[in-house]
This record gives structure tokens, C-alpha cells and sequence, in this order.
């Protein structure tokens, strides 16, 4: 019988304290997962507060039912659409007491080979984070042309040998078209030399992630949804929001940045008064890192940050990141 998939929540302790202001409030988890956070967020909850979570695959929404709680929701749709989703749940703008995202992929879809998030494992090449639509990471491989597979990966795999491995990627399936993970580990080892810093990164690594990244459209997920939390969140609420590479908390960070600083957006050379400044829709915003004793135990909590922030009463306006 084979082993259950284990998930650790990653700054499980600090994302709930970070996030529930109010026992009695409506939450929003925008990416449920296996549930860690949900359930944590739920057990800081006063029995009139309210939980509805969000997750593409369906996986996760199968594992959401596990949770028997009035308080607690799960929808099946990308974070994303979650403010068109709650809308037609009766929750209008304005009413969120905290917006909770915890981007990329979970273990869980990691270490499943059917699923093909991992070189690590043979299995199809996938990597959809909703099995129910979209085009497979084969199917993209096989029908892109060379210029856009080098700037995908060379935008969201930062890899410097991009154009080697979309001129080779271009080449063999002209031969045989890609099916498995361990088609393309195995083509990008042929090209990209090993890491003499570090020696245990497969070569595939970058190509991977950029082609996932692709695949789910994960960056303009991202922008979409902060952009919806900054709408849905009334006056005080929280947003709180951990990244785990530096495309995705680049956007976190600038979002962050713009929505606490809207003058710095003004050229400097304008004679406005000090009262006439665009005022601040975020404040009291915070960076937390896990602790040394949670990374010996998740090695994939290393690079988590997490990003929270206060909503002010400022209407909102679309913050471009």
C-alpha cells in the first residue's frame, strides 16, 4: 500500500496570528492545499466565524471534505476568481475580515509522479495544478515554438542556458514527442552543465519551474488575486501572503511596497501639498521568516517569506505589479 503524502504547513504558528483579527470575522483561505492552514486559521475562529477557502485542484477540494465544520467552505476555482466567486456566495466587497495565500505547489502535488510537478519522479508530463482543464506541460512542449520556450524559460526559470534547451527541446520532438518527466530532465541534463556551487541541484531544476510556472499562469494568478484580497478586505483587515521564490515575493513585496507608499508613484518634481498626498491602503506591514527550528524540520520552509499587511479604509484603486 503506498505511503499517505505528508504536508507541513510552512509558518504554520505565524500565518493564522499574522492573519485572524477577528474570532468572529469572515476569512478567506485563497489556496487550501491539504488543509494545514485552513484548520489553524479555523481554531483561532469564535464559533460565529467564518471560513471559505479556495483550490484548482481537485485533489485538495477531495481532501476538504475531511473537515466537518459549519464554519468552513471549500470552492472549487482558482484564487484568482475569488472575488466573482464569493460574490455569488453574498459576499460583497469590503466584507473580508482576512485574505490568506499560500503560493506554489504543495508537497502533496510534488511527490505524486501522476501529477509531474518533479524530475525527481517518472511520470507524465503535466503539471497542471487543475487536472480538469488546460494544456498539459507535454502538450506545451510539443506545440510552442523556440522563441517563446526560451523566454519562458529564461523569465520564469532564470536560466541562463535558456536558448541551448529550447533549440534542444525543438530538436527532439521532431524525433519523438515529450511525454514524461524524465524526457525533459533527461534532455536538459544533456545540455546544461552541473552546478559547481552546487552539485546537488539537477540540472532540470530552472526548466521545471518555469515551464510549471507557465503552465498555471501562476504570476498573473498572483497579481489577479492580490488585486482582488486588496478589493474584498474592509477597513483593519489582513492580508497575508508567503512566497517561496523570488518571482513570486517580488510581486508581494512591490504590491506591498506601492499600496503603503502610492506618493512614491508621483514624479517628485509636482508642488502637492502634503494633504493632498494619495493616502496609504495598506499599513503596519511586516516580513516574517521561519524560524531556524522549522527549517531543520521542513527543509522547504528555507525560502519561505511571508508578507502581511492591514487594509486602511482608502478605496481601493488596481495596483499594477
Amino acid at each position: 500500500m503506498a505511503e499517505p503524502f505528508v504536508h507541513l504547513s510552512v509558518l504554520g504558528e505565524e500565518s493564522p496570528e499574522a492573519l485572524v483579527i477577528r474570532p468572529d470575522g469572515l476569512y478567506v483561505d485563497g489556496t487550501f492545499g491539504r488543509g494545514g492552514h485552513s484548520r489553524r486559521i479555523l481554531a483561532k475562529l469564535a464559533p460565529e466565524g467564518r471560513l471559505i477557502a479556495f483550490d484548482r485542484d481537485p485533489e485538495a477540494v477531495r481532501a476538504a471534505a475531511e473537515i466537518d465544520d459549519a464554519r468552513f467552505r471549500i470552492v472549487h476555482a482558482p484564487f484568482s476568481t475569488m472575488a466573482e466567486e464569493l460574490a455569488r456566495l453574498g459576499v460583497a466587497a469590503g466584507e473580508v475580515d482576512g485574505v490568506f495565500l499560500d503560493i506554489g505547489v504543495s508537497s502533496p502535488q510534488i511527490d505524486d509522479a501522476s501529477r509531474g510537478f518533479s524530475f525527481r519522479f517518472e511520470g507524465p508530463l503535466d503539471m497542471r495544478m487543475d487536472t480538469t482543464t488546460g494544456v498539459t506541460a507535454a502538450e506545451w512542449l510539443n506545440t510552442t515554438d523556440e522563441k517563446t520556450i526560451r523566454r519562458v524559460i529564461d523569465l520564469y526559470g532564470e536560466e541562463r542556458f535558456a536558448g541551448p534547451i529550447a533549440r534542444a527541446i525543438v530538436a527532439r520532438r521532431a524525433e519523438k514527442p515529450f511525454a514524461t518527466t524524465g524526457d525533459l530532465a533527461d534532455l536538459v541534463a544533456s545540455v546544461v552543465p552541473r552546478n559547481k556551487k552546487d552539485m546537488g541541484q539537477h540540472p532540470a531544476t530552472r526548466t521545471f519551474q518555469a515551464i510549471r510556472i507557465e503552465v498555471n499562469r501562476e504570476l498573473e494568478e498572483l497579481r489577479t488575486a492580490l488585486n482582488a484580497a486588496g478589493r474584498l478586505l474592509a477597513p483593519a483587515g489582513r492580508l497575508a501572503v508567503i512566497s517561496f521564490h523570488s518571482l513570486e515575493d517580488r510581486i508581494v513585496k512591490r504590491f506591498f511596497d506601492r499600496a503603503a507608499h502610492p506618493e512614491r508613484d508621483l514624479d517628485p518634481r509636482l508642488p502637492i501639498p502634503v494633504s493632498k498626498l494619495p493616502k496609504p491602503a495598506f499599513v503596519d506591514v511586516e516580513r516574517i521568516r521561519p524560524s531556524e527550528a522549522e527549517c531543520a524540520a521542513n527543509p522547504r520552509a528555507r525560502s519561505a517569506i511571508l508578507r502581511a499587511g492591514t487594509r486602511t479604509a482608502e478605496p481601493w484603486t488596481n495596483i499594477e505589479v
